[in-house]
């Protein structure tokens, strides 16, 4: 029982460590693993290679090692599932890095991410120039998300001669039962045009609606309730 003491507190260490790291590193560094994915694969097989190659690590250590890092990744997950406001510190947030056309320098360089490595994502959905995009979005794995300009759309407007429309990228307002009211305010929207555009769609209240979005380009609220099972 004494030996455990010691791995309990490098494990801890070694996860909230490798945590940092990602975090120094940038979204890029663990395309297509969230944060916690990527430290557990690397925790995981750092202890399996203790396993195989120390003949100290006996199986009652490796076993508490394991179930550390087990319970430490399961109660995140609680966590992010029951405090929203933990996500963005623990799961990451998306960041818009092409906004209506323009590179936005600000959250290329808060995310370690050069004009090669975005060329690189983009052509991976694609778009071979940064001049065919509206939006892109760098996803909390490292991927793109890109929407066009509408002339470069698949069967595009040009080919039957019809003036292209605006595209615009919609805004979610209400996330799990809550409004984001930093999306409502930036979009020019009020609490009272958000009631009574719920009311519109038979909701009496936004803890009834799971999710909500809001696109300028659209005549009413895209609303999504919660199913029978999660309310």
């Amino acid at each position: 029982m004494e030996n455990l003491m010691p791995i309990l507190i490098e494990t801890l260490f070694g996860f909230f460590a490798l945590f940092a790291l990602t975090k120094v590193l940038g979204k890029t560094q663990i395309i297509q693993l969230t944060a916690f994915d990527f430290i557990a694969a690397l925790v995981l097989g750092e202890l399996v290679g203790n396993a195989i190659f120390d003949d100290q690590a006996g199986i009652t250590e490796i076993a508490f090692a394991v179930i550390v890092a087990g319970i430490i990744l399961y109660v995140t997950e609680i966590i992010t599932q029951k405090y929203k406001g933990s996500r963005s510190l623990l799961e990451g947030k998306p960041s818009i890095v092409i906004y209506k056309g323009k590179l936005i320098k600000e959250e290329m360089k808060k995310n370690k991410l050069d004009i090669n490595q975005l060329q690189h994502l983009l052509r991976a959905k694609d778009a071979f120039s940064i001049s065919e995009v509206e939006y892109a979005i760098l996803e909390t794995d490292g991927t793109v998300s890109v929407m066009k300009k509408p002339v470069h759309q698949t069967t595009t407007k040009q080919d039957f001669n019809i003036a292209p429309k605006p595209v615009r990228l919609p805004t979610t307002l209400i996330n799990d039962g809550e409004v984001l009211w930093d999306n409502l305010r930036e979009s020019d929207l009020s609490e009272k045009w958000l009631e009574q555009e719920l009311i519109k769609q038979n909701f009496n209240s936004v803890k009834e609606v799971f999710y909500a979005e809001w696109n300028e380009g659209k005549d009413e609220l895209f609303v999504l309730p919660f199913t029978e099972k999660e309310t």
